[in-house]
């Protein structure tokens, strides 16, 4: 992850992009965000996650001045939110609406390039999206990827300091996805803070310098990815049976110790464990049991979202 503060002695550390102080936003008795607070700064790639419900379009649509909070205060570029994105300082993307039917492609960017306090030129926009080609046809008419990567064009029209994305590669195949993503890698290494809003979590552990996980509107994990990994504790182990599994085996897989979860498909066997060596022990002296091809390995990040979520979860109910 980027360094956010000082590294030398007498070094300032750089303003926030973002600062959330204890920000409450609830409507009628649903409370979707609940005592937030954080900072972004500038160059980092943040993830946002969160389940259904977690309060990820609140947090957006407060960041972007499209809702006022309850409690807190929300600032951005040293501002109000709305004044940040009337000044141009802020790029958004959303997940749909912004698009206006019968137009061409070129003369929805040009719109949004004239509109812009701070314009690139049309042409750089387009290419830098990568709809180039796609230029004359009417937006009515496009796919739901080249919908996309329309919208990230209307985002990136002009010159911005922070870059919000949710749910940006929505419809796109692997190609334009991973064209996509060094895109915003380029925009992060040129200063910008990029924070996105995604469900496809392998982005978010690939892309993300700072992954940030919500849980019923409040901040639940903060790190990288490695750390909100790291923090989950729990082990993956697979392996292979010789044979299906029947009843009594799944009962002796069951009463291992440690066993955070269990998933056994045929032959195949899934396990997260909170003690592996113990787990991979025991399993060994039932005896009953011959694993082949055994793996253990730390949970990757949508099994440690899940993990940490499921934690949450349980200690709210």
């Amino acid at each position: 992850m980027k360094e956010t503060t000082a590294t030398t002695a007498g070094a300032r550390q750089p303003d926030p992009v973002v600062r959330f102080d204890q920000v409450t936003k609830s409507y009628g008795e649903v409370r979707a965000v609940s005592g937030l607070s954080l900072d972004l700064y500038p160059g980092q790639t943040v993830a946002l996650l969160g389940p259904n419900g977690a309060g990820k379009s609140s947090t957006l649509d407060l960041l972007l001045g499209l809702r006022r909070p309850d409690g807190g205060t929300v600032r951005v570029l040293g501002t109000d939110p709305a004044s940040a994105v009337a000044r141009g300082g802020v790029g958004a993307m959303l997940q749909s609406g912004g698009l206006m039917d019968e137009v061409t492609v070129r003369e929805l960017v040009r719109l949004a390039v004239d509109l812009h306090p701070r314009p690139y030129p049309v042409a750089d926009v387009m290419a830098a999206a990568g709809i180039t080609r796609i230029a004359g046809q009417k937006v009515n008419k496009l796919s739901g990827g080249q919908e996309q990567r329309v919208r990230f064009a209307l985002a990136t029209a002009g010159a911005c300091d922070l870059l919000v994305l949710d749910e940006p590669t929505t419809g796109m195949d692997v190609s334009a996805r991973q064209a996509f993503w060094a895109t915003m890698r380029q925009q992060a290494d040129e200063g910008r803070t990029v924070l996105f809003a995604t469900h496809y979590l392998e982005e978010a552990d690939a892309i993300a310098d700072r992954v940030l996980v919500l849980h019923r509107g409040r901040l639940i994990a903060d790190g990288t990815a490695a750390e909100i990994k790291a923090r989950a504790g729990a082990r993956r182990i697979g392996f292979d049976l010789a044979e299906p599994a029947n009843e009594e085996t799944v009962a002796g897989l069951r009463g291992l110790p440690e066993l955070v979860s269990l998933d056994v498909s045929g032959r195949s066997v899934r396990i997260q464990s909170r003690d592996a060596d113990a787990t991979v022990h025991a399993l060994y002296a039932l005896g009953t049991v011959y694993p082949r091809n055994l793996e253990v390995a730390g949970l990757g990040l949508e099994q440690a979202f899940v993990a940490i979520t499921s934690a949450e979860e349980a200690t709210t109910v």
